[in-house]
């Protein structure tokens, strides 16, 4: 007898979001009698080896009449149901109901629903005719009385017949259930990357990527993607990804491997992130520290078919950190890494190599045309402007789409205007180009725009609105600008983004405020402007922000010295964000009203200056410092943090910090009271404190109305609890 088994017209989702307001991905429907311990079972394992969320209802002994509450809660949470319509399927009045309500769900949730007929013909389902027809007339007949329910069953099991599903007579079930699984991984989309909306010159590109990979060949490769900033080398990589990821056990796009790095904690971040997202494992993983990460990832991956795809590497030691050789993942398994770097590939001695290359000279014309016009060619009147355009983006696609979207919907006087400019501006500085797209922005936009590159690239959207709304700015109708001139986008996870090469340009905007004289600039972040104007009291009054990213652990040279008048002058300040850097330093004078983000590591304060009220300041963070006690009249903060401030031996009074959301203080080893005003703060969300070893007195009385999070870990010395 030959096999019957076939796959009927069902069509895969092209959906590429990534978020999912359910909480399962699969439900399964299923007559236990029939499939549990055979067919069921083996699918069942198989959505789990895929990481696809899956409910199965344990109960082998239904009793009653009714569907339980949370088994129809499960149902309603699934984004695609499963039936599994086999001979006996229709004799339980049980699965008849839970068809029911699936299709309910298929109409008011848009619920994806994937009928398997197992050893059943469909039509015997449509036409409750057959074996199948048998079972259901033994169920209807306990059900005479009750006709519309009746029909119910019936209209319900001809429309799941109709629907489009797979089919198994005699088969092999281990294929069959290898194409299911596949199949239902392109469809709960969670796993698929949002990719650019235009994808111009890709494919030809994810072709050759292909050739390198040889996904057919049981062997274990490592790819480099490699090229100039904003080239595509990520999206590429993200539509390699969403084609072939169904193809293993295993699958993670770690996304900003450089800049998550650069925080600090950051390497092992990212190991506990690919732990938990690959193995979706139900215990959440916490390495602690790089070295156990190693061993863990190695271990538990080297039996495992991986897709790891490592996003923005600039750094050896990330690659050693996350995929350090070959023997840390099992046979079959592809590394992709993205960088800008040739030579750490070299380093890493990957398998092969590829450079992407700009768009030629009709990609680039294609690209810039969809968004300058929405169309695959520019409008007649516009072809010769549409060149020129295409001779200073040098067929680099961020270029492209930025400069394309500034030109849309002007007039061809507008596009000359603007062309004029470009003229002004050297071809092969592609950073002055992109100033073209800052340059159409108003006063407040341009604000906007350069706090975002400066302070908070890949902050969550909530926080930075509310920030830049209390500096005065209109931040929600300056984002959506940003957002529409694509110099920003904002992720899945609502956090603000920009590509590299725009924050690069928003950087040499303020240094071009002043070429010799940082203290005269708005904006520092490099560290020997910040060093120069702190050390020697060179701030004005124009400085209204100062980041310092992480370095390396210094010395008395990278040391940045403090004098009690280093912040004097700077009366503007609304940001101070120092990540890394060391100071010298006990005291200081003066501290900027002005200020709403204080986030100081190393900081080497005893005490605020008395004259800082801190009315303004909205987060207030302090890291590995020297403070002793903290109070204030800091009315609009809303996040407080402190964490090994080994000093630190009190928290005062904080009554009239009301608006305070998030109060965490960890691994303060000398914190020994909590003041009482902590336990009136009726806008406190969470409340942490975390290895604080000494702490004895804590609030006598709390009356928090808006807690939700209230954590006492390692808290040892505590005397007394409300």
């Amino acid at each position: 007898m030959t096999s019957s088994m076939s796959f009927r017209g069902l069509s895969s989702s092209s959906s590429s979001t990534v978020s999912s307001p359910w909480f399962y991905d699969v439900f399964l429907s299923f007559r236990g009698e029939d499939t549990r311990n055979t067919f069921i079972a083996h699918l069942h394992h198989a959505l789990l080896q895929n990481g696809i969320h899956t409910y199965i209802d344990e109960d082998e002994l239904r009793r009653g009449g009714e569907i339980s509450p949370a088994l129809l809660q499960a149902i309603e949470n699934s984004r695609l149901s499963i039936i599994v319509l086999s001979e006996n399927y229709a004799s339980s009045t049980w699965c008849l109901d839970e068809l029911l309500n699936i299709l309910n769900c298929k109409e008011t949730k848009q619920q994806i629903v994937l009928p398997i007929f197992y050893h059943v013909n469909p039509s015997e389902v449509r036409n409750q005719r057959g074996s199948f027809g048998e079972a259901l007339a033994v169920c209807v007949g306990k059900f005479n009385e009750d006709v519309k329910k009746v029909q119910r069953w019936k209209t319900a099991l001809q429309e799941v017949a109709n629907l489009a599903g797979y089919e198994l007579e005699n088969g092999n079930e281990s294929k069959f259930i290898q194409e299911i699984v596949q199949e239902v991984s392109r469809m709960v989309n969670y796993s698929y990357l949002n990719v650019a909306k235009y994808l111009v010159g890709i494919e030809s590109r994810v072709q050759d990527i292909d050739l390198l990979l040889s996904i057919g060949m049981n062997d274990i490769r490592m790819v480099g993607i490699f090229g100039v900033g904003g080239i595509g080398k990520t999206t590429i990589a993200k539509k390699i990804y969403n084609s072939i990821f169904s193809q293993f056990d295993v699958h993670y796009f770690l996304a900003n491997v450089r800049e998550t790095s650069n925080q600090v904690g950051g390497m092992v971040q990212m190991q506990n992130t690919l732990l938990n997202e690959i193995l979706k494992a139900s215990k959440c993983f916490d390495v602690g520290n790089v070295d156990r990460g190693v061993y863990e990832l190695k271990r538990r991956l080297c039996s495992r078919r991986v897709l790891l795809i490592l996003d923005d590497v600039d750094e050896l030691v990330q690659l050693e950190t996350l995929a350090g050789g070959h023997d840390w993942f099992g046979l079959g398994s592809r590394i992709i890494i993205t960088t800008r770097d040739q030579n750490l590939l070299n380093n890493h001695k990957v398998d092969s190599k590829y450079e992407v290359k700009r768009l030629d000279h009709n990609e680039a014309l294609e690209l810039f045309s969809w968004h300058a016009f929405e169309e695959d060619k520019p409008i007649e009147d516009y072809v010769e402007l549409s060149k020129q355009v295409i001779q200073y983006a040098m067929g680099l696609p961020l270029a492209l789409t930025v400069l394309g979207s500034d030109l849309r919907g002007l007039s061809i006087n507008q596009w000359r205007s603007v062309l004029d400019k470009y003229k002004r501006i050297p071809s092969k500085n592609i950073q002055e180009v992109l100033c073209i797209s800052y340059d159409g922005l108003d006063d407040n936009e341009k604000e906007i725009f350069l706090d975002i590159a400066f302070f908070f690239k890949g902050q969550h959207l909530d926080y930075v609105v509310k920030i830049l709304d209390s500096c005065g700015f209109s931040p929600d109708n300056g984002i959506k600008r940003l957002v529409d001139k694509c110099l920003i986008t904002i992720t899945i996870h609502n956090t603000l983004w920009m590509h590299d090469l725009l924050q690069d340009m928003g950087r040499e905007i303020v240094r071009k405020e002043s070429r010799k004289e940082p203290g005269t600039r708005s904006r520092l972040w490099f560290h020997e402007d910040v060093r120069y104007v702190l050390e020697e009291n060179a701030g004005t009054n124009n400085v209204e922000g100062i980041k310092l990213v992480v370095l390396p652990e210094g010395d008395d040279h990278d040391m940045i010295r403090l004098s009690p008048k280093s912040f004097a002058k700077m009366r503007r300040l609304r940001f101070f964000i120092s990540c890394g850097a060391h100071f010298f330093g006990r005291s200081l004078n003066y501290l900027s009203n002005e200020l709403r983000v204080l986030d100081w590591s190393n900081c080497p304060l005893q005490s605020l200056p008395s004259n800082f009220r801190g009315e303004k300041l909205i987060d207030f963070k302090l890291s590995r410092g020297r403070i002793k006690e903290i109070g204030g009249q800091f009315k609009n903060l809303t996040i407080m943090k402190f964490s090994e401030c080994k000093f630190l031996t009190k928290i005062s009074n904080l009554s009239s910090c009301s608006n305070l959301k998030e109060l965490d203080i960890m691994d303060c080893e000398n914190l020994v009271e909590v003041h009482d005003s902590v336990g009136f703060l009726d806008k406190l969300v969470r409340l942490r404190l975390y290895q604080c070893f000494n702490l004895k007195s804590f609030p006598r009385r709390l009356k928090l109305r808006s807690l939700e999070v209230l954590t006492l870990y390692n808290c040892s010395k505590l005397q007394n609890f409300p």
